[in-house]
């Protein structure tokens, strides 16, 4: 099972463990980390008996804090090779791109967040199809009050989720919220106890991995495309997908779990 450092992968049986490995800095994202991510997506991408990814933080404070302000500046390590302008968009576009590909996973990821998960920590977890969270969880896009725009997404995600309206109020304030009020607002599916989060995570990991995995993928496919286009479109793709996915695995009669 490959470990990337800064990002561990464990599978057990069709499930993929995520864990960003970066506990000392609050899991922060780093150079390192990006290049795990990424490799760790297109190991899951070429293996196709993983059915579900749980995403997760190492340690007791943070699923990710964000980026690494302190490796930012240090040559080598910072995710940016100079201060210009057209290196600073090689990197967010780099960042952005990474994150993307657990969007654009074919198999479904649930992020199970516990304690701090700041600006790039959130733009992580809308990319992830289910978030659930512990009851510790802290949520902020605080980037505003560092005199920049969420970049890596998240100005663009937040709203399809929680709403223009919240999705700028959280950016322009940059203010905190505790698990309670991420599920309010619907950026949480669930809140656990922090000592459950993991058990839950992975009881629903199993219970998806437990369906046919091309109408899983195809599912997810189809609400992904939905999210960005009209729905004379998405009605013809869902109909295409769902005659493409049956062909795969044995249908279930609905009578035989009678």
């Amino acid at each position: 099972m490959p470990a990337f450092q800064d990002v561990l992968v464990e599978q057990k049986n069709n499930i993929a463990l995520l864990t960003f490995n970066r506990p000392q800095a609050l899991n922060a994202i780093s150079r390192g980390l990006i290049g795990g991510m990424k490799e760790a997506a297109e190991y899951i991408d070429q293996h196709p008996d993983i059915r579900v990814v749980v995403m997760t933080g190492s340690g007791e404070k943070a699923f990710c804090a964000g980026l690494d302000l302190k490796k930012v500046v240090i040559p080598g390590e910072s995710i940016l090779d100079g201060w210009n302008a057209r290196t600073m968009h090689d990197a967010i576009e780099k960042c952005r791109n990474t994150f993307t590909m657990y969007e654009k996973l074919p198999v479904p990821v649930i992020a199970a967040i516990h304690g701090y998960c700041l600006g790039g920590g959130v733009e992580i977890a809308l990319c992830c199809d289910i978030r659930l969270a512990a009851d510790n969880a802290i949520f902020a896009m605080p980037e505003a009050k560092l005199g920049i725009v969420p970049d890596m997404g998240g100005s663009s995600r937040l709203p399809r989720i929680v709403g223009p309206g919240m999705a700028k109020e959280l950016i322009y304030t940059g203010r905190r919220i505790d698990a309670k009020e991420a599920l309010r607002i619907g950026l949480l599916q669930h809140v656990y106890p922090k000592s459950d989060l993991m058990a839950e995570a992975w009881k629903m990991a199993e219970e998806i991995a437990a369906s046919n995995p091309a109408v899983t993928q195809g599912i997810k496919s189809v609400i992904n495309f939905s999210m960005s286009s009209p729905l004379d479109a998405t009605l013809d793709y869902e109909t295409a997908t769902s005659l493409y996915a049956t062909q795969f695995g044995e249908l279930t009669n609905p009578a035989d779990k009678k």
